[in-house]
C-alpha cells in the first residue's frame, strides 16, 4: 500500500520471488572504488525526473561533505523499478542502498537480502511507531523517509459551485459522503461528478479497522466476508445514485495517474489519495484543494485513519561498503541540507528535527498536507506492521474483484469468497 502508485503485477512479483530465490554465489557486485580510489556506493531508487534532479542535488552535498564517497544513482520509473533490481539481486549485483516500500520489504528482508541498520544510522529522531514499519522479526531492515496518511481530497469550490456544503469531517458517515456525492452530480447539471471510486487496499483497511477488523491477521485476510461486501456496496451506491461514473468509467480513470483524475482535472470534487499527493494534484488542477478524515461507518469507535512510511531506504546485506552505506542513508535521512533539497518528495521527513529545519519552505499544499496530519494525529491509529510476502498482489486481486462487482459479473457473495480464497493464496507463504 503505497503513495497512491500502481501495485506490481501478479506476475511481476511472481519473476521477483523467483529470481531472488534463484540467487546463488558469495560476494556482491555492489560498490567497488572509483577514481583516485575513491569508494563507489550505488544507490537505486524510482520516480519523475523531478526527483530525480533532487536527488542528484542531494548526492553532489552528501559527496562534497564526503569527499572519499563517490555515490551513483541507479534511476528508474516506476514501471521498471521492482523488475530491475529483483534481476540485480539475483545475480549479486545488488546496488549498496535500496529504496523499498512497505509492501516489498518482508520479500526482500526474509530472503537474506537486506542488512539489519539498528545503530548504524541515527532514529533518535524518528517517531519510534513509524520507525517500527521498517522492522521484521526485531531487525531494523529499512529506516522511514518521510509519512503520509491515505485521506479524502476535496475541491471545496466544486462543492460549494453545485450548492452543496462541505462536511463536518470530524463525524461524516459514509451515507453522508454518498448523499454528498450525489448531491455534487446533480447540483453541477453533470459538469462534475461528486467523486470517484478507489481500489486502493489503504481504502479498505480504514474502513474495516472502523468494524474492529484488521486487513491482516497473520498470513490470511483478517477481514469478515461482511465487511468486505458492505465496502463494495458504498461504492455500488455511489454508482446508483450518480455520485460517481458507472463500472467502466471508472475502471478507466482508475487506470490513470492523479494529473488525469476527476479531481486533477476539475471534472470531480473528491477522491482518495495519499495526503502526500495533494500537491500534484493541486498543480494538475490549479485550484486550491483540501484534505478531510475520511467518513467513518455508524457507531465506529475509531477513524482508522494511520501514517505509513512513502517510502523506506536500506542497504544490501552483501554490500562490500556497509558502513558508507549507512553514513549516506543517515545523511539522506537526518542532514537538514538534504532536507532542504528534498523537501516532502518521499513524505513530510521523518526525522522531526529536518522537518523543523524545511516546514517554512515546503510548498503550499505540503503545509497544508502537514497541518492537516496535525490536526489529526491524536486520532490516527499506530502505522501497520510490514504485510506478509504475497501482499504486494494485493491491490491487483482487490482491483479485479471490485469491479468483477461493479460490473455486476459477480454477486457480492461470490465475488468475496473468491477474493479470500485468492488473497489467502497470495499471503500464505
Amino acid at each position: 500500500m503505497s503513495s497512491g502508485k500502481n501495485m506490481w503485477s501478479a506476475a511481476l512479483l511472481a519473476t521477483a520471488v523467483l529470481a531472488v530465490t534463484a540467487a546463488c554465489g558469495s560476494g556482491s557486485g555492489s560498490g567497488g572504488e572509483g577514481a583516485g580510489g575513491k569508494t563507489v556506493l550505488r544507490f537505486s531508487y524510482w520516480g519523475s525526473d523531478a526527483r530525480q534532479k533532487m536527488t542528484e542535488e542531494a548526492i553532489k552535498k552528501f559527496e562534497a561533505k564526503n569527499p572519499n564517497i563517490d555515490v551513483q544513482g541507479e534511476f528508474s520509473d516506476w514501471a521498471s523499478y521492482y523488475e530491475t533490481l529483483s534481476t540485480k539481486v539475483a545475480g549479486n549485483d545488488a546496488p549498496d542502498v535500496i529504496t523499498i516500500e512497505i509492501r516489498g520489504l518482508r520479500e526482500y528482508a526474509d530472503r537474506g537480502t537486506l542488512a539489519d541498520l539498528a545503530s548504524k544510522v541515527n532514529t533518535a529522531d524518528i517517531d519510534a511507531k513509524v520507525l517500527g514499519t521498517g522492522a521484521i522479526d526485531g531487525k531494523q531492515y529499512a529506516i522511514p523517509t518521510g509519512v503520509n496518511a491515505f485521506s479524502l481530497m476535496v475541491n471545496p469550490g466544486l462543492v460549494e459551485s453545485s450548492g452543496a456544503k462541505l462536511p463536518d469531517d470530524t463525524k461524516w458517515t459514509w451515507e453522508e459522503y454518498v448523499d454528498l456525492a450525489s448531491k455534487i452530480s446533480s447540483g453541477s447539471g453533470g459538469k462534475v461528478t461528486g467523486t470517484q471510486l478507489s481500489w486502493n487496499p489503504a481504502y479498505l483497511q480504514i474502513y474495516a479497522a472502523q468494524k474492529g477488523e484488521p486487513f491482516y491477521n497473520g498470513n490470511k485476510i483478517g477481514m469478515s466476508p461482511q465487511t468486505i461486501k458492505d465496502w463494495w456496496a458504498i461504492m455500488q451506491n455511489l454508482i446508483k445514485t450518480k455520485g460517481a461514473p458507472d463500472a467502466a468509467k471508472s475502471t478507466e480513470i482508475g487506470a490513470t495517474s492523479i494529473d488525469q483524475s476527476l479531481l486533477g482535472t476539475n471534472t470531480g470534487a473528491m477522491g482518495m489519495w495519499w495526503s502526500n499527493q495533494l500537491g500534484a494534484a493541486s498543480k494538475a488542477s490549479g485550484q486550491q484543494l483540501d484534505l478531510l478524515r475520511m467518513p467513518k461507518a455508524e457507531g465506529a469507535t475509531t477513524g482508522g485513519m494511520f501514517l505509513q512510511p512513502a517510502m523506506f531506504y536500506s542497504a544490501s546485506s552483501k554490500s562490500e561498503h556497509a558502513a558508507e552505506a549507512a553514513k549516506f542513508i543517515d545523511f539522506m535521512i537526518n542532514d537538514p541540507e538534504a532536507g532542504q533539497i528534498i523537501l516532502s518528495d518521499r513524505g513530510l521527513p521523518a526525522s522531526s528535527k529536518v522537518l523543523a529545519a524545511v516546514k517554512d519552505k515546503l510548498p503550499d499544499a505540503d503545509k497544508k498536507t502537514l497541518e492537516f496530519l496535525d490536526k489529526i494525529k491524536s486520532e490516527l491509529s499506530d502505522p501497520p506492521a510490514a504485510p506478509p510476502k504475497g501482499s504486494s498482489a494485493m491491490e491487483d486481486i482487490l482491483t479485479r474483484y471490485s469491479e468483477e462487482v461493479m460490473f455486476g459479473r459477480m454477486t457480492p457473495d461470490d465475488a468475496v469468497q473468491k477474493f479470500i480464497t485468492e488473497a489467502n493464496a497470495s499471503i500464505a507463504g
